[in-house]
């Protein structure tokens, strides 16, 4: 089978797009996948680095109000619907795939028009514009939240598969993940990321958290402040007078084995990203949700909203985040603790562990159709 898959502009929909290519390749290793992207979007490097072909047509968003800007944008997408149709005609695909982000538009839309089976992943719980507009036009619709199906039209085509994670969540031990940090199993565990970049707000409310923190030593804390906020946290610390280095505080630029944190974590405290919700409600832990407030349409507070009314998480707008308010709300979980494990078990409800199965299997069925 011949597959283009499509997605770009940011993580959220490249590496979905990503897992479902290599789902499909170790399925059947005869298939011919093509990654169509962007020359500026991330997946330009991230795509041949996961060793896959990678074409690349123009995709850019229309600007929100009528100017020059507009037309320049609209010719340019014009010019990104005949690069399609020339990818598509050389490619020849059976199947196309698409995750989201404006490349999405195009490759997705010129191959219905030819009648090539066409596939739709949502990541979030409030779909993307992109995405509600080409689900008037392809196969099925593949939504990770239950909350996202009314926002499209025919429900027909909507199949509930979740988000793909990597293989190793939800498959260490507290054990060995607390080992694996260096860490001890017996002891209450936070876990505070804010993406690879970092969340100024989360780091600096976190300043609180720790002062009433060393006070309670049988507290165990690992922190992942980001590469772009590591230093500016440190001496933020310093100045605080907070003594962060201790046995039982892990503070990292970066977490490297998150599968080893989550395994040992009682409550994860961060932002509200698709694919980090996936891997916590696999892993099946209770949160504090803070959400991105700049992310497209506000999708991140959708995201977190969806947890919470389940019961697998608190939120905290970050408009409202402060030190007070995250401890107060740390504080309120620590003290219960059959109200973290009832929180656990809400979360791991709403996992989907075989969504890449699902999708996989969904992809080859429309493809060989």
């Amino acid at each position: 089978m011949r597959v283009i898959v499509t997605g770009g502009g940011t993580g959220g929909h490249i590496y979905p797009a990503l897992a479902i290519a290599k789902g499909m390749l170790s399925a059947d290793p005869k298939t011919e996948i093509l990654y169509v992207g962007t020359d500026t979007g991330m997946e330009a490097k991230l795509v041949p680095e996961a060793g896959l072909k990678f074409a690349s047509v123009f995709g850019h968003g229309l600007p929100r109000k009528i100017s020059v800007e507009t037309l320049k944008v609209g010719v340019k997408s014009v010019k990104a619907l005949w690069q399609t149709k020339q990818i598509l005609k050389k490619f020849k695909p059976d199947l196309v795939v698409g995750t989201g982000g404006y490349v999405s538009g195009p490759v997705v839309l010129t191959a219905a028009f030819f009648g090539i089976p066409t596939l739709l992943h949502e990541q979030n719980a409030l779909p993307g514009v992109t995405n509600k507009i080409l689900a008037r036009f392809v196969r099925k619709v593949m939504v990770t939240f239950p909350d996202s199906i009314a926002y499209f039209g025919s429900q027909k085509k909507l199949v509930l598969t979740g988000l793909p994670v990597r293989s190793e969540i939800g498959q260490v031990s507290r054990q060995e993940g607390a080992e694996r940090l260096g860490l001890s199993p017996e002891c209450l565990t936070l876990l505070i990321t804010g993406g690879s970049r970092g969340a100024r707000s989360i780091n600096q409310a976190m300043f609180k958290v720790l002062k009433e923190l060393s006070l309670q030593p049988k507290v165990q804390v690992v922190w992942a402040t980001g590469s772009a906020t590591y230093q500016e946290t440190l001496k933020g610390l310093k100045e605080a007078g907070i003594q962060w280095k201790r046995d039982n505080w892990k503070v990292l630029e970066y977490l490297n084995d998150m599968p080893a944190a989550l395994a040992c974590a009682d409550l994860w405290i961060g932002r509200a990203g698709a694919a980090s919700l996936a891997e916590l409600m696999v892993a099946g832990k209770p949160a504090i949700l803070v959400p991105y407030p700049y992310a497209a349409e506000n999708h991140q507070e959708y995201n977190a909203r969806a947890l919470e009314q389940a019961g697998a998480a608190r939120v905290i707008l970050d408009k409202e985040l402060t030190g007070d308010a995250l401890w107060q709300t740390i504080r309120d979980l620590m003290g219960q603790s059959g109200k973290l494990q009832e929180m656990a078990v809400k979360a791991k409800g709403l996992a989907q562990p075989d969504a890449l199965s699902k999708i996989v299997n969904i992809c080859f069925e429309t493809g060989w159709k």
